[in-house]
């Protein structure tokens, strides 16, 4: 799910959905079956398929993703040859596990969509996906989704990004593990074909990730260099990294959120629970609200604590005519008499009128 703070386009923060979500049509169970002949065209066909890994978070927007197993991962992914090298993920959360195996849990049901976004829209929640290939895109036309979110593991996939950005939607591109040439890339093929709203996310694709991996200084380089709205996903464990990004610009975040930390969920043991993501939207508007602008007149909040600043008072009881010596006067609170700094220039003036001791200084007092 995605956060939105205020700072991009209406300050508003948004969620993304539980789990690493996708779509996958029916699958004839005889397709598994397949002679291996058939296989190997089938293999030639979806060769060029870009495989991915999930990407999802929690905010006001609701972010799914709109994935078919199949088609992110090459066919043999889940035929026979399944446990090829290639296909398996080695080390890590999802250690063994093959990509298809991962994807095929973790995909969130195609026909579920038009359900969900109906849903959503009668919340009052704006729904939007990331789509991994171009008929995800498609089916999330036909819903008219506001937006698009391109994941991390496809920020190289420019063909994609054109296809997305065709659609004349905003776009948010997450950028973990490309470096800058790849996301100038990303951010001209979006700019290509036709996203005039970009906003890119700065992200460290570990699962979970370090706060000190984060570099979040990043970010303000990123605004510069690519000249777009910056943005955080965030994979670390607590709110702090998302939190501290709003200060250095960033306008969306990004977090993981599920129901149950300990769900068993591909991705629920780092993803935040909603006790968590309320103190993420609440915390992180707070931060955004606080970076206001430039000003150094005094608050609305400080107008009656003016009169406890520091201010002159004298401290003994003197005459008309008397000459002020710095034995006369007190640098104190409360703040009625004049600002110290005035103190080297009411030295040696003469009293035009007797003063108490434990009274203001004021200029009408001198000659």
């Amino acid at each position: 799910m995605q956060y939105r703070c205020p700072k991009c386009q209406s300050a508003k923060i948004m969620p993304m959905s539980q789990g690493t979500n996708g779509v996958r049509p029916n699958v004839p169970k005889s397709l598994v079956i397949l002679v291996p002949a058939i296989f190997l065209l089938l293999l030639l066909v979806v060769a060029s398929i870009v495989m991915w890994l999930f990407s999802n978070g929690a905010g006001s927007f609701l972010q799914t993703a709109t994935v078919v197993a199949f088609l992110i991962c090459l066919v043999a992914g889940f035929f026979f040859w399944r446990d090829l090298p290639d296909f398996k993920i080695h080390g890590g959360l999802w250690d063994g596990r093959t990509l298809y195996d991962l994807y095929d849990e973790a995909h969130m049901p195609w026909e579920w969509h038009a359900p969900l976004f109906e849903y959503a829209k009668e919340m009052g929640i704006t729904i939007f996906s990331s789509p991994f290939d171009t008929t995800a895109v498609d089916l999330l036309e036909s819903l008219n989704a506001p937006a698009y979110k391109i994941a991390s593991f496809e920020a190289i996939d420019l063909p994609l990004i054109r296809y997305v950005a065709s659609t004349g939607k905003p776009m948010i591109i997450s950028t973990g593990m490309a470096n800058d040439e790849e996301i100038q890339e990303a951010v001209d093929a979006a700019r290509a074909g036709g996203c005039k709203e970009l906003v890119i996310l700065h992200c460290v694709s570990g699962y979970p990730a370090l706060a000190s991996d984060y570099n979040l200084k990043t970010l303000l380089d990123m605004q510069q260099r690519f000249g777009c709205f910056t943005g955080l996903s965030d994979h670390t464990l607590d709110n702090t990294t998302a939190i501290a990004s709003v200060a250095l610009g960033a306008c969306v975040l990004e977090k993981h959120f599920t129901l149950n930390r300990l769900g068993g969920g591909p991705d629920d043991s780092f993803s935040l629970e909603p006790l968590e993501l309320e103190h993420l939207c609440k915390s992180a508007y707070t931060a955004w609200a606080s970076l206001g602008h430039v000003d150094y007149g005094r608050k609305s909040s400080e107008q009656g604590n003016a009169q406890f600043r520091r201010s002159l008072y004298f401290v003994k009881d003197l005459k008309a005519g008397d000459l002020i010596t710095a034995d006369s006067f007190r640098s104190v609170r409360p703040g009625f008499g004049l600002a110290p700094k005035h103190s080297d220039e009411i030295l040696g003036k003469k009293l035009a009128r007797g003063v108490s001791a434990n009274t203001p200084v004021v200029w009408d007092a001198f000659e």
